[in-house]
C-alpha cells in the first residue's frame, strides 16, 4: 500500500502529460499554443495539483518577441485550463479533477547553453597550440 502510494501520483503525472499534450495538439485550435511541448507533469501525493512544465518547441533568440511568445502562450494555456481540466478528468476517470498549474520550463534553454559553452571550450582547446 505505501509504495502504491509513491508511484501513483508518478503514474498518474505521466498519463496526465500525454494527455494534455493530445489535447493540445489536436483538440485546442489557439495558433498561441502553436508548438508546444508538454515537458513534464508533477503531481501531488493526493493527486489534487498537478503542475504542468511546459517548453516550445521552436524557440526564437532570447529577446522581447521571444519573452512576448512565452507570455502569450502561458496567458493561453491559463485560459485553457478549466477545459484541459475536464476533458482529463473524464478521459481518465479520475476521482478528483486535479487543479492545473503551469509553468515554463526553462531547463532546455539551460542545457542547450552548457552545450554551448562546452563546444567553445573544446574548439579554443583544438586552437591553442601545444604547450
Amino acid at each position: 500500500m505505501a509504495n502504491e502510494a509513491k508511484t501513483r501520483p508518478a503514474r498518474v503525472g505521466a498519463q496526465l502529460r500525454q494527455e494534455i499534450a493530445r489535447l493540445v495538439t489536436r483538440d485546442l485550435g489557439d495558433p498561441r499554443l502553436e508548438g508546444l511541448v508538454v515537458a513534464s507533469v508533477t503531481m501531488s501525493g493526493d493527486l489534487r495539483l498537478a503542475k504542468v512544465f511546459w517548453r516550445l518547441a521552436v524557440l526564437e533568440e532570447p529577446g522581447p518577441t521571444l519573452n512576448a511568445r512565452l507570455k502569450d502562450t502561458q496567458t493561453a494555456l491559463e485560459r485553457a485550463g478549466g477545459r484541459l481540466k475536464r476533458a482529463i478528468t473524464a478521459r481518465l476517470q479520475l476521482r478528483v479533477a486535479p487543479e492545473l498549474k503551469f509553468e515554463y520550463d526553462a531547463g532546455q534553454e539551460k542545457r542547450d547553453r552548457i552545450d554551448q559553452l562546452l563546444e567553445e571550450v573544446k574548439k579554443d582547446e583544438r586552437t591553442k597550440p601545444p604547450a
